[in-house]
């Protein structure tokens, strides 16, 4: 596993979605399953599902701080869905989601032939320690037994879905919070389903240490598009909403409260 250099960086691609093809019901948020005009396939997550633009927000800076660290994790793009793909859905459930998220949504590669995680199919240490040291970090409460998150494709485990992580700013409605007390929090590790393989974490820490940077942060929350970031009292604008996530990262950074057994001291 080779971690990515720190300036690459850049903006997520745009695709326009020609087709929906079904909807993937094991997830609360009723994802989709959408054609693209590049051809593509993609597991659309809506703008429009009850748990809002914050949880699309978390998938991005989440999952593109993953690919950063060298963990693999599908290609996300922003799909852009127009009302004609609402005005043809016979499910008039679905129908509503569209119609609610017509404009710019989340999109992450479909993985064709891959199946769920199976414990008894190992994984390098590294790989495992360092999918616990993201979780930990950025609080992730849905890597459990009942909804591993994983996915087996092509011989490597892949991490997928981190609208769950980040919970500090669903508490920003009545105005940002104190960035230490997210710093402080513990994490709690006693449900995740890989923490008893995680056995190079002291290692994997100093090296993530060294690597995730105030610089890379913003360069992950930088790629959050400015609809998804909505205001809050005391960060009215998506720049000052990109500033409170970086501040809130950077201050978890020189903490180890969260990451279990402890770690570097910083």
């Amino acid at each position: 596993m080779m971690p990515l250099a720190e300036g690459d960086s850049g903006v997520l691609p745009g695709v326009a979605v020609t087709r929906y093809l079904t909807p993937l019901r094991e997830g609360g948020s009723l994802p989709g399953l959408v054609e693209g005009d590049d051809l593509g396939t993609y597991v659309c997550k809506f703008r429009g599902a009850g748990q809002g633009p914050r949880v699309l927000a978390a998938e991005i800076i989440v999952g593109e701080l993953a690919r950063r660290i060298g963990l693999d994790t599908p290609r996300q793009v922003v799909l852009d869905l127009s009302p004609e793909i609402a005005r043809y859905e016979a499910d008039e459930e679905v129908q509503d989601l569209l119609t609610a998220s017509v404009g710019s949504n989340l999109g992450s590669d479909f993985l064709p032939g891959s199946f769920g995680f199976d414990a008894h199919q190992e994984s390098p240490s590294e790989v495992v320690s360092t999918i616990v040291w993201l979780d930990a970090f950025c609080a992730n409460v849905d890597r459990s037994w009942r909804n591993p998150n994983l996915l087996w494709w092509g011989d490597a485990l892949w991490v997928i879905d981190h609208g769950a992580s980040l919970y500090f700013h669903h508490g920003w409605s009545g105005g940002l919070t104190d960035p230490e007390r997210f710093a402080a929090q513990p994490w709690d590790s006693s449900d995740h389903v890989l923490l008893r393989q995680a056995d190079s974490l002291g290692t994997v820490d100093e090296t993530l240490s060294a690597l995730v940077t105030p610089q890379l942060l913003t360069s992950v929350v930088d790629l959050v598009p400015d609809v998804w970031l909505e205001p809050v009292p005391g960060a009215e604008s998506p720049a000052a909403v990109r500033a409170a996530y970086v501040a809130f990262l950077t201050a978890r950074l020189q903490t180890r409260q969260w990451l279990p057994g402890g770690g570097r001291r910083g």
